[in-house]
C-alpha cells in the first residue's frame, strides 16, 4: 500500500469516526438524524392533584337516662350553657394569643424546582460581566474518577469532566446524563466543584437517558439557584451566554453567541433517538456539557449538550430547552422516573435490518420478537413475528424509528399501528401503557420499547 492509499484509508476511518458520533478526543457531538422532531416537552409532570386528608370528627357519646329525663334534662342544659360560654371565651383567648392557629392543613403540591422568580432576590443584569458573575455562583464543575483494568490486570484512572448548575437552595443540580453515565452504571463517585473551590460529593437522584438529563444532590444549604427562563419564548438572534468547564481544565469559562435556529432534531450518537434541541453559535467544547445557557436577562433557557465537530465546521452548538429539562428533573426528584411516557410492551429484534428484509422479501420495519404479558401490545393483538411498519403517521423502518415515534405519544393515548403478518397488512389500535422503572438494582427507567439482541 503506497502513501496515497494510506492517506485515503486514514481519511475514511476519520470520517467513519465522525459518523459514529465521537472524534479521537472522545468529544460528544451529534450525528445528523433522519427522525422527525422529538417532542419531549409534552411529558406529564408530577401530578398536582393531591387529596386533602380527612379530619377526624369524634361521634357524640350516648347518655343514659337515669330519672325519666327531667332532672337530667335540667342538668344537661346547664352543662351545655357552661360549655358554650367557656368555649367562646377560650376561643377568643386563643385567637388573640395565636391568630395563625386556624390555618387549614393543605398538602403542598409545589414542585421542587420553581420556575417563579423570587421577588426578594431580584437580580440586576446590565452587562455580560453581570451574567458571568451570576454564573460563577450558580454553575458547577462535575468530575467522575473512572478506573479501568486492562487485559494484564493493570489499573488506571482518568477523570470524566462536565458542567452543571444549581436549581434549588438545598443542593439539587441538573446536568447531562452522559456527564455522569459511568458513575451511574459502575457506581463511581461524583464530585461537584464550585467557583470558590469548595467541593462536595454528590449522589445521583435520577437519570433520564433518552433525554440526556440527570439530577444530582449535594449536602448543602443556602445555595444560589438559577432563575428558570421560558425556552418556549426563545427567538432566533437573541444573545446567549454559555458558562462551563471546557476541556475539564479551563474552569468557569464564558462564551457568547446568538440563537441560530429552533426545533433541531439531534441524535448524539449512532443508533440513539433524536432529542429536540435549539441551535446556537457560542463556542462549546468537551467539558461544557451539562452547563447552563443564559439569556440576556440572566435566566437559564437551556442545557449545553452537544456540538457538531468536523473539519471546516464551526459554531454549531446545541442545547436542551430548559422547559423540557425542568419537567423531567421535577419528576426524577419526586417520582424517580419521568411520568407519562408511552410504553408499548413489545420486545423488538434489533438484528432485523433492511438487509434481512430484502433477503426474505419482507417489508422494512420493527420486527416483534415477543410481546409482554398483560401489556397494551398484547391487548391490541400484536404478536411475535409481526413487523411494525407504521405508528400513527410515522413510517417505521427500524427499532430507532419506533422508539422515536413513540415519543410523540403519552401514556393513555391511542394510536393505530400498521403491521405485516403472514403476507398481509393489518391495522391495530393500541392505548399506550406508562413506562415505569424496571426492577433492576439501579432502578433504571424502562424504555418505550425493548430491544432483543
Amino acid at each position: 500500500m503506497d502513501e496515497k492509499d494510506k492517506k485515503d484509508v486514514s481519511s475514511e476511518e476519520k470520517a467513519e469516526q465522525v459518523n459514529e458520533g465521537f472524534d479521537e478526543s472522545g468529544e460528544y457531538h451529534f450525528v445528523r438524524p433522519e427522525q422527525k422532531l422529538y417532542e419531549d416537552a409534552g411529558f406529564v409532570p408530577c401530578d398536582e392533584d393531591t387529596d386533602i386528608p380527612k379530619r377526624y370528627v369524634p361521634t357524640a357519646k350516648k347518655v343514659k337516662d337515669l330519672d325519666g329525663g327531667k332532672g337530667f334534662f335540667k342538668l344537661t342544659c346547664l352543662c351545655l350553657a357552661c360549655a358554650l360560654i367557656g368555649g367562646l371565651i377560650g376561643g377568643f383567648i386563643v385567637s388573640k394569643v395565636n391568630p395563625q392557629e386556624d390555618t387549614p392543613d393543605v398538602v403542598s403540591s409545589e414542585k421542587p424546582i420553581s420556575t417563579t422568580k423570587s421577588e426578594n432576590e431580584a437580580k440586576t443584569i446590565s452587562s455580560a460581566n453581570d451574567i458571568y458573575s451570576l454564573g460563577c455562583q450558580q454553575a458547577v464543575g462535575i468530575t467522575t474518577e473512572v478506573t479501568t483494568t486492562n487485559w494484564f490486570g493493570q489499573t488506571s484512572s482518568s477523570a470524566v469532566s462536565g458542567s452543571g448548575f444549581v436549581v434549588t437552595e438545598d443542593g439539587y443540580i441538573i446536568t447531562n446524563f452522559h456527564v455522569i453515565e459511568y458513575a451511574y452504571l459502575y457506581n463511581y463517585d461524583v464530585s461537584v466543584m464550585f467557583y470558590d473551590g469548595e467541593t462536595y460529593k454528590a449522589s445521583i437522584v435520577g437519570v433520564e437517558e433518552d433525554n440526556d438529563i440527570a439530577v444530582l444532590k449535594i449536602d448543602a444549604e443556602g445555595l444560589s439557584p438559577v432563575d428558570i427562563g421560558d425556552s418556549d419564548a426563545i427567538t432566533v438572534g437573541e444573545s446567549v451566554y454559555a458558562i462551563g468547564n471546557p476541556l475539564g481544565e479551563l474552569a468557569f469559562s464564558m462564551t457568547t453567541g446568538n440563537v441560530s435556529a429552533l426545533d433541531r432534531s439531534i441524535a448524539t450518537s449512532e443508533g440513539t433517538t433524536a432529542i429536540s434541541m435549539f441551535q446556537f453559535d457560542a463556542a462549546v467544547n468537551s467539558g461544557n456539557s451539562g452547563g447552563p445557557l443564559y439569556n440576556s436577562s440572566g435566566e437559564v433557557i437551556g442545557i449545553v449538550t452537544a456540538k457538531y465537530s468536523s473539519t471546516g465546521v464551526e459554531g454549531l452548538s446545541f442545547a436542551i430547552p430548559i422547559n423540557d429539562a425542568v419537567d423531567i428533573a421535577n419528576d426524577l426528584i419526586t417520582k424517580g422516573y419521568v411520568s407519562g411516557k408511552a410504553y408499548l410492551g413489545a420486545n423488538i429484534d434489533s438484528r432485523y435490518t433492511s438487509v434481512y428484509a430484502e433477503y426474505y422479501s419482507m417489508p422494512e420495519g420493527a420486527y416483534v420478537f415477543s410481546v409482554e404479558s398483560d401489556s397494551c401490545a398484547e391487548d391490541c393483538g400484536l404478536a411475535a413475528g409481526d413487523i411494525i411498519t407504521k405508528l400513527g403517521d410515522d413510517e417505521i423502518k427500524s427499532l430507532t424509528d419506533l422508539d422515536s415515534a413513540l415519543r410523540h405519544y403519552h401514556a393513555g393515548e391511542t394510536a393505530d399501528i400498521s403491521v405485516y403478518r403472514s403476507g398481509e397488512y393489518l391495522i391495530l389500535s393500541v392505548t399506550f401503557d406508562e413506562a415505569k422503572p424496571s426492577a433492576d438494582s439501579n432502578e433504571k427507567p424502562s424504555s418505550s420499547v425493548q430491544s432483543a439482541a
